[in-house]
């Protein structure tokens, strides 16, 4: 009897010390992780260091993209895809995508007129990845705002969704001037004016250790429910979504996807709230050719498009049965409404 229990209590601290090692593994800050490109990309602005995408995602983008890192920070390096020439677009993704989701609409745009520039988040696809105590708003505002003086825009039409909008349009802020006309797509850019969370799984993730079992220990699992926030869930295949959980599993540190759903303020003392009451008043002061489109069956920002219309209220609006990620369901829409802005902007 006393071996027996002798062996049930030496099981049970085997286990109870088993958990706490996996739980300080989970709640680890992580390394930074600076990736290695090969050879050279020559640019107007000069050299920069060329990624040779991986198979994957070469198979997905035409031979004619420019492939290439922005060192904003020493080792903090933006991954950067670009194609065509002539007026630039900007065009920023969010959370936990990269530059490759916008892939599709750079094939509906007259490349001979507009030079399509995607720039991916520091943490996420190719880019540098970083603890997650170094994901902020600020930070990413900066090495943004690095990345788009680094190739020398004096001008830019923006396209924004997701954490993109207050990310692209904070870098932009940093820059005044720069931005010339802006599609808007699913994304706010004010703070909170009470406590709230934007979606269950934000609220959620905010407990520590449920967060980084739920996002990063089932991390598969966790990217195949992407499917589920789209208009149409055959629009994110297994392959798609691939495309951005690959990169964050190969590396070895996937805290990006976790620390920006934590980043996202859930109230007026959040740590992201000044930032965004920053780049609330710099929306408020724009006087720029705007487009809204929406995705009216997103479960996460599908309700915002009344909020949205109120800091753009001449803005004309589009709106889609997509989902979240409008550029995966609707990316001829997205192009049509680029085309108009920067019609407009090079009028202006």
């Amino acid at each position: 009897m006393r071996t027996a229990l002798r062996t049930t209590l030496r099981v049970a601290l085997v286990l109870a010390a088993s958990l706490l090692v996996a739980a300080l593994v989970l709640v680890r800050d992580a390394e930074r992780i600076i990736p290695k490109g090969e050879g050279k990309v020559e640019l107007d602005v000069g050299e920069f260091e060329a990624f040779p995408l991986p198979d994957y995602a070469a198979a997905v983008v035409s031979d004619d993209y420019k492939s290439y890192f922005i060192e904003v920070e020493p080792g903090i390096k933006n991954h950067v895809l670009e194609i065509g020439q002539g007026y630039p677009v900007y065009l920023q993704h969010g959370n936990p995508t990269a530059g490759l989701l916008y892939r599709r609409v750079p094939e509906l745009l007259p490349l001979d007129r507009f030079r399509v520039i995607m720039p991916t988040m520091v943490g996420l696809g190719f880019s540098t990845k970083i603890p997650a105590s170094d994901h902020t708003l600020d930070n990413h505002m900066r090495w943004m705002n690095r990345v788009l003086t680094t190739l020398d825009l004096t001008e830019a039409v923006y396209a924004g969704q997701d954490w993109e909008g207050p990310v692209g349009m904070g870098a932009l802020s940093l820059s005044p001037g720069v931005l010339k006309g802006a599609l808007v797509m699913n994304t706010g850019f004010r703070a909170p004016r009470a406590p709230m969370d934007l979606s269950r799984a934000h609220a959620l993730v905010k407990t520590p250790l449920v967060g980084e079992f739920v996002v990063e220990a089932m991390s598969s699992f966790f990217f195949k429910r992407l499917a589920g926030v789209q208009g149409d869930p055959t629009t994110m295949p297994p392959e798609v979504m691939d495309l951005y959980r690959r990169p964050l599993e190969d590396s070895g540190n996937g805290k990006a996807t976790l620390a920006l759903m934590r980043m996202v303020a859930d109230g007026p003392d959040h740590a992201s709230s000044p930032a965004l009451r920053n780049i609330e008043r710099y929306v408020e002061g724009l006087d720029i050719p705007v487009e809204l489109v929406w995705g009216m069956n997103d479960p996460i920002l599908g309700r915002g498009l009344p909020f949205t219309q109120t800091m753009f209220p001449t803005a004309p609006v589009t709106e889609t049965e997509a989902g979240h990620f409008l550029q995966e369901e609707v990316p001829e829409i997205i192009a049509v409404a680029l085309m108009h802005v920067v019609d407009k902007a090079q009028k202006n």
